[in-house]
């Protein structure tokens, strides 16, 4: 169905509803004569004609009271739906869709959505876990998390988690075998645990800085994983060094299982973003998440 015949059909059902052009012309802002036009170009399209006029009044002719049966409850069902999408934009409803990685949701998503979902009941929140580059326009999410540094020119950013640090952690059975790197070139000597990147299926290059020079280094070890807690263990367990978020190791370098090296070539960079297209008109529900998950330092 084109977009006209529904302008048409909707045209026809006020005519016959008011029985008179003038009252339906009024009620649709429009001239009579133009509407008039509308009923006739309907009326010609579908080869029958829908409204008997006469000097008095405008009644539907059998044609247009079959019609009539089919068009009101289809066009209030309608009417009804375009309503309650309307609502979403007061009313905290429906479901948004969001994809992050396990880190992300861990760390940042899950506290604050466990904390806001027991309040609104009508919000229904979907995480998709995937450390991937997932485009969320062509998936059909609503919104992506990702780190400040990898967020598209064309998108809505907003901070929702603080600074964070990669560190680079081993044993302390690890060291005792082997010297403690003191300058990034240093790790080509150490055996070391590999990060498979889901986005590019290639190894992490592990990334450090110290006063303004950054220093990619490609690391061999024996081991590697697609997932930062099973590197924590295998470093823990003396099989080479890791580098991981440093929220990650917190517990093992409290315990003494895991101890910190090369402090100094590891600075902070920006956390978490919420992202979403510029162009999408927010729901009440998102707006309200949004909200929920913005950083507060």
């Amino acid at each position: 169905m084109k977009r006209e015949d529904l302008v048409d059909l909707n045209a026809f059902l006020v005519v016959a509803e008011e029985q008179s052009f003038t009252r339906a012309a009024a009620k649709l802002s429009t001239s009579q004569s133009s509407l008039s036009h509308t009923i006739r170009r309907l009326e010609t399209r579908l080869g029958v004609r829908l409204l008997t006029r006469t000097t008095r009044n405008v009644a539907p002719t059998e044609a247009g009271e079959r019609l009539l049966r089919t068009l009101r409850p289809a066009l209030e069902s309608i009417g009804g739906e375009l309503a309650s999408i309307s609502e979403l934009r007061e009313k905290p409803a429906g479901t948004i869709r969001i994809t992050a990685s396990d880190h992300a949701v861990k760390t940042v998503l899950w506290p604050a959505i466990a904390k806001l979902l027991p309040q609104y009941p009508d919000v229904h929140i979907e995480l998709s876990i995937d450390s991937s580059l997932t485009d969320i326009v062509a998936e059909r999410f609503d919104a992506g998390v990702r780190l400040g540094e990898a967020l598209a020119k064309d998108m809505v950013a907003v901070r929702i988690g603080p600074d964070l640090r990669m560190i680079v952690v081993g044993s302390p059975a690890y060291f005792r075998n082997n010297p403690v790197p003191r300058f990034p070139h240093d790790l080509a000597g150490h055996r070391c645990i590999n990060l498979r990147m889901l986005s590019s299926g290639s190894l992490y290059a592990w990334e450090l800085a110290k006063d303004g020079r950054d220093v990619r280094v490609r690391v061999e070890g024996q081991l590697a994983f697609n997932s930062v807690p099973m590197i924590v263990e295998a470093a823990a367990a003396g099989f080479g060094l890791g580098f991981v978020m440093a929220d990650q190791a917190e517990q093992h370098l409290a315990d003494g299982r895991l101890v910190q090296v090369l402090e100094d070539w590891c600075p902070a960079f920006a956390g978490y973003h919420l992202y979403y297209p510029s162009r999408r008109q927010p729901s009440a529900a998102f707006a309200l998440l949004v909200d929920a998950l913005r950083y507060r330092a």
